[in-house]
């Protein structure tokens, strides 16, 4: 295998609530999945390794960069990211930002990761803002949601930009060709909304580049009916968040109705098969973490509670990412001469 084919992911091993165990089982599981995978665990050594002693796994293609501090979740994003140059964070930004690594995924401070990304890694020239953007599951399959947590105050130029990069990615990553994008509103209408609304729907309905369909409204958001959700990161964070909090209320309450009585048993057992696949399609940790993009590097930020399946998806995910050269096509988007699109 030549070192071209080889996809070199860093996995931030003391991010995230698990951490260490989840993050590492991940990766393990991950270069089991998949050989062209290079792992590069960055932590402490001695709590890494008492993690990897449980696990068989080629060990040629797993790698441990030790970092002896921890951002924690309280801490301040940019000043721990300043001050905290041996953190398990800030080393392995640092090995994507030094081209050592195509990719780093971690779950830990969400406002570190963001911070870190756009401080190290730093913005390709001519992205404004770096959208971070999950795939949502719908009745339709997955779709992009962007933003949803990167940039609270965007502007309508920007709000351009994220549908451009995130049709991108759904065409390249996702395989859906002329990605259907929507601007996240209050109604159907092309009047309503918000100021910033108001000045980003005639600034995408003229961009010759996207595919266009209008405003979209919060409820027909699970429909499926647009590949790519355009808003800023306020919105599109309380979005996420309802996303999880109702999917996780709604398979409490079938859970407790299936084991209600007697003859609720019975039916679960007869239904468990088809439910089950049902239930898996709108599990979000199927589609691996929120991309950072529009950096010189990928960074993936996973839920804070990520278990090992959940890094597993994420890191064989930075393959086709690097395969598709998700970076180079943003570039060649941002040299075109579309008078809409903002550099």
């Amino acid at each position: 295998m030549s070192t071209t084919d080889v996809v070199r992911v860093v996995v931030d091993a003391m991010g995230g609530d698990y951490a260490p165990a989840e993050p590492v089982k991940g990766a393990v599981d991950a270069l089991k999945e998949n050989d062209r995978l290079q792992i590069i665990l960055v932590g402490k050594p001695e709590l890494i390794r008492q993690e990897l002693a449980k696990y068989q796994y080629d060990e040629t293609r797993l790698e441990i960069v030790p970092a002896g501090e921890v951002i924690e979740t309280a801490e301040s994003p940019v000043q721990a990211i300043r001050q905290k140059k041996d953190s398990s964070l800030v080393v392995g930004l640092t090995l994507v930002k030094e081209g050592r690594a195509d990719a780093l995924v971690s779950s830990g401070n969400t406002g570190a990761v963001l911070a870190g990304g756009q401080l190290i890694v730093r913005r390709i020239k001519g992205v404004q803002r770096a959208p971070l953007a999950p795939l949502i599951p719908t009745e339709k399959g997955p779709k992009l949601l962007i933003d949803c947590g990167a940039n609270v105050d965007a502007r309508a130029g920007q709000l351009v930009q994220f549908a451009h990069i995130g049709s991108i990615y759904m065409e390249s990553v996702m395989g859906v060709r002329n990605p259907r994008v929507a601007l996240v509103n209050i109604g159907a209408e092309e009047e309503k909304g918000n100021a910033l609304a108001k000045e980003t729907y005639p600034l995408l309905a003229a961009s010759e580049h996207i595919n266009f369909v209008g405003n979209i409204e919060a409820r027909d958001i699970p429909k499926g009916d647009a590949d790519v959700i355009v808003t800023e990161a306020f919105t599109g964070n309380v979005i996420l968040k309802m996303y999880e909090g109702v999917g996780s209320v709604m398979l409490s309450e079938i859970k407790k109705g299936l084991m209600s009585s007697l003859r609720s048993k019975i039916g679960a057992l007869l239904i468990k098969p088809a439910l089950k696949g049902t239930l898996k399609k709108f599990d979000s940790s199927e589609y691996g973490g929120a991309p950072l993009l529009g950096l010189n590097g990928l960074v993936v930020k996973t839920h804070g509670s990520s278990k090992a399946g959940e890094f597993k998806n994420t890191i064989v995910q930075c393959i086709t990412f690097k395969e598709q050269d998700i970076n180079g096509q943003i570039r060649k988007y941002l040299s075109e001469d579309d008078p809409i699109a903002p550099v």
